[in-house]
């Protein structure tokens, strides 16, 4: 499911119109990634949790000179946990 068509679903399961879910899931996404910025985390409780974590430097390959090796710097990168509802869920 991409995300139209979750806007889609999402406009109706709340008899809404299309652009009012997909005005939703921005706000939900642009919400989301101000609160990751500020290094905060977003916990939906059942569902899971949004944080960012920092990933170390490191040195790494070059994939077309397996001989050569590169610096691969440090950054900040997106993570998801799922929930303990979300993984019952799965497991059913």
């Amino acid at each position: 499911m991409n995300k139209a068509e979750l806007a889609q679903k999402l406009a109706e399961k709340l008899n809404v119109a299309k652009k009012q879910a997909e005005d939703m899931l921005n706000t939900f996404t642009d919400l989301v990634t101000e609160a990751l910025k500020k290094g905060e985390e977003v916990v939906l409780t059942g569902f899971g949790a949004f944080s960012a974590k920092q990933r170390a430097a490191r040195q790494g390959v070059n994939p077309q000179n397996p001989s050569q090796k590169i610096s691969i710097p440090a950054v900040t990168v997106p993570k998801f946990k799922a929930g303990k509802a979300l993984k019952d869920a799965l497991k059913q």
